[in-house]
This record gives structure tokens, sequence and C-alpha cells, in this order.
């Protein structure tokens, strides 16, 4: 179906700001990873790549509208519960856990593996042919480092169950746990000094956006304002007091990042965003609901992880192609290199929009078979009579015997591969370039090992069996 078919098709019950705001989210991350990239030549005519952040300290405080992905997991968390509950109502209530991950990982898994397969296949190729180069080697590593978002997305969907139960249990007070286990985390690290305890907030704040989720697809986010200046003052008082950095991306040379691992401050920040976003739901849905930019909105939608997925290649190759034509960069931050900006931001959606068209396959879901459909048909012209809905009750698909423990193993090494690999790049693989996730080193083969190993457990453990009639 193309995107007007899907647009025209759309239920009119559907929340429509959700997928605007799941587009312009990663929209904005594509927008700010171009934008402050500041890649320099020295004198020996080595490249390198750093931060208009560090160039222009000042300028950090546009990480505080720019720095998005907790609007992106809050997205998540609402996309996640109306799923889980959906496939629940139509397996009856049976457990569906192997079900609703390979349901909710196919549109994210298929274009990340092609992009790992391609990537893999490429800087290998690379390697044995002796081509290795500064911006070669620059290149490996940093396309990959946009990967943990994957990760962390992997790990929502992982605890979705669970936490829904929490959440329909005691509702904000979830929300409030997991706040309070982030600020207990940065206390133990910051104020006790204790090791490796900073790494639980990678759980304990992106899950506790992914509540916020929860709240608003029950519709119990009834006061933006208040969760809008709640997390603004948090953010600004922690910021002003203690550790934190301005910044709320990773620094380079940085010793605390808001980032890596997630802080309070972070959570802050993102309970500012999303309270901020919720206060615009009136002027954003209106906006859908004229039909142009729905349409767009479907569209964008249907390419955004492969454009997310492709972005830094194509900025990269865009620089690649002005220093192999021997065009002088201009110094980050300079008059000259403000003037470039809408050139190189217009070269690098150019160069992204090929790679989406060429790749963008990965991200549609599978064709149903024939009968499927042919199944789907008759059942939506049903009557509403007793054998009718046994019938429908008897096609309802079911998961396999032990697919949940085979699921939670695929995703669980597919998350630790994930991240794994946006630590130490594709360069290196084979020499063994090594990275520590937590307190474990990895190399790049293990982590493409374990991300292909991983796909392919939830693609198997959740592919559906149709009990006998």
């Amino acid at each position: 179906m193309s995107a007007r078919d899907i647009a025209a098709a759309t239920p009119g019950g559907r929340d429509r700001v959700i997928d605007l705001l799941r587009v312009a989210s990663l929209g904005t991350v594509v927008f700010g990873h171009w934008l402050m990239a500041a890649v320099t030549v020295d004198d020996d005519g080595r490249a390198a790549v750093g931060n208009l952040l560090a160039v222009e300290p000042k300028l950090q405080l546009l990480t505080w509208f720019l720095q998005v992905m907790p609007v992106f997991f809050f997205v998540g968390g609402f996309s996640h519960a109306l799923s889980y509950r959906s496939l629940t109502r139509r397996t009856g209530g049976a457990p569906a856990y192997a079900l609703f991950l390979r349901a909710r990982l196919q549109r994210l898994l298929r274009p990340t593996m092609l992009f790992v397969a391609v990537w893999g296949a490429g800087a290998l190729a690379v390697q044995l042919a002796g081509g290795n180069g500064n911006l070669t080697d620059i290149a490996a590593r940093l396309v990959a480092q946009p990967l943990w978002f994957i990760g962390i997305y992997l790990a929502m969907v992982a605890f979705t169950p669970p936490l829904l139960r929490l959440h329909e249990r005691y509702g904000w007070g979830a929300f409030a746990a997991l706040t309070a286990a982030a600020a207990a985390v940065d206390v133990l690290r910051f104020a006790a000094g204790v090791p490796y305890v900073e790494f639980l907030n990678f759980a304990f704040v992106w899950l506790a956006v992914h509540q916020l989720g929860f709240l608003r697809a029950d519709g119990r986010l009834r006061r933006p304002a208040l969760l809008a200046a709640a997390g603004l003052a948090g953010a600004v008082a922690l910021v002003a007091s203690g550790p934190y950095p301005l910044s709320m991306v990773g620094m380079p040379g940085e010793k605390i990042s808001n980032m890596a691992p997630p802080t309070a401050a972070l959570l802050c920040h993102g309970m500012w965003l999303i309270g901020a976003v919720e206060l615009l739901r009136g002027p954003m849905t209106r906006a859908v609901a004229r039909p142009r930019v729905w349409r767009t909105v479907v569209a964008a939608n249907g390419v955004a992880m492969t454009a997310f997925l492709w972005h830094l290649t194509a900025m990269l190759g865009v620089y690649g192609a002005m220093l192999a034509a021997g065009v002088s960069l201009p110094a980050p931050a300079s008059a000259a290199w403000w003037l470039h900006v809408p050139l190189r931001l217009a070269a690098a959606a150019g160069v992204t929009a090929l790679l989406v068209a060429v790749f963008r396959r990965a991200e549609q879901p599978p064709a149903p078979p024939a009968s499927a459909s042919a199944s789907a048909s008759a059942s939506a012209s049903a009557s509403a009579s007793a054998s009718a809905s046994a019938s429908a009750s008897a096609g309802t698909p079911a998961a396999r015997r032990g697919a949940a423990p085979a699921a939670a193993l695929g995703v669980t090494l597919a998350l630790f591969g994930v991240l794994g690999l946006s630590m130490v790049g594709f360069g290196g693989l084979l020499e063994g370039h090594s990275a520590v996730l937590v307190a474990v080193r990895v190399t790049a083969p293990v982590t493409v090992l374990m991300c292909g190993a991983g796909w392919l457990l939830v693609e198997t453990a959740g592919r559906a069996r149709r009990p006998a009639a």
C-alpha cells in the first residue's frame, strides 16, 4: 500500500499525534547529528570529527531542546502498551510474550541487521584490501554509535509486560519508584563512589520515561504543565548545584555525562520535554488532521528507522567527497562554516534519501500469505453469531511452547550485541578491537554474532502457530 492508501485507511480513533512525535523526534536527532559534526583536517592531512558544542560551549543550551530521545521512548511506551493489550485480547488472555516481541521488533531489527550486515561486510572488505585510512576508520567507528538507541529500545520492549502490569496496579506510583531509583543511583555514584552502580540508570532513567508513555495511553497525563514545570525546575537545580554538566548529550572528553550513563538530570529533562509536547497536543492534533500533513507523516514513518540508521553514513560520505575533491573545510563555528551549513545539510539529506531508497524494503512489514488475507477478509465480513465467534477464537495465533524463554534470550543477545557494537564500531574486525560494555570486554565480531543470533531467536520463537480447528 502507498502512503496515500495507508493515510486514507487510517481509523478515526487513531492517535495521530503519536505518529507525528515519532517522526519529529527521530528527525530532530538526525538534524542535530548533522549540525553538531565539526570535521577538521590537520597539517598532516588527517581528518578528525569533533563536536560543535565543544567548540562553542554556549550552544550546549540547545541540547535542552534538541535532545529529544526521551520523547521517542515516551512514544514507544504508548505504542507498546496498546500493542501488548491488543495482542493479549486476540489470544484470549494467553501468554503472548514471544508473539509481542517479534511483532514489535520486526520493523526495528530487520533494517538494523541489514545495516550491520552491509557495514560489517564493507568494513571487512576494506580491511582485507588494505584500504584502511583515517576517514575510513573514523566512519567505521562513528556510524555504529547511534545503535545505542536501538539497544535501549530493545530493553523497553522486553520489559513492557511486567512494567505494564506494575503500571496497571500502581499507576503514577510505578513511575515514582523508577524515578526514586534513578535518584538513588546518582547518590550512590556521586556521594558514595560505588563503582559500576551508574550503569543501572540505563534502565531506571529510560524505563521511567517509557512509563510516562503508559500513563499517556491510559489518559492519565492530565497535568502536563505540572510535569513540565517539575522537570524543568529539577533539571535546572541539578545542573546549577550538582556535578551534572549543562549539555544533555555526551561531550568528547568530559568526565561526567548526562547521557552515558543517564543521570537524574536527564530524567528531569525528559519530564519537562514530554510535558511541553503534551501542552502542544491541541495544535498538533489540528495539524495532523489535514490530509496532506497526515500523508507526509505516514510516508516518513514508513522509512524513519532506515533514515536514522543511515544518516551518519550519508553525512560522512558528504565530508569524504568534499575532502576527496580538495574542498577546504572552514574552521568549525566560523562565519564561513555557518554559511556552508545549509549546503551540507541539503547534501546529507540527499544522500540519505538515496540510501533510504536502496534499503527501505527491510523496514516494510512482510506481506501476509494469501490464506491469511482471505481469512482476515472472511473474519471481517462474518456475522456476530456464536459459531462465528468460536471459529475466530480457534484461528487465533498462539505462541509455541517454550517460545517465551527463547524470545527472552534472543532479545537479550540482540540488546547486548547492539550496545556492544555501538561502542566498538565496525573497525578492527580483523585485529579484534574491543570495548568495555559495563564490565565485560567485547569485540566487533562477537557483537555482530550476538546481534544475528538474537534476531534469529526472536524471529523463530515469535512465529505463531494456529491451534487445530
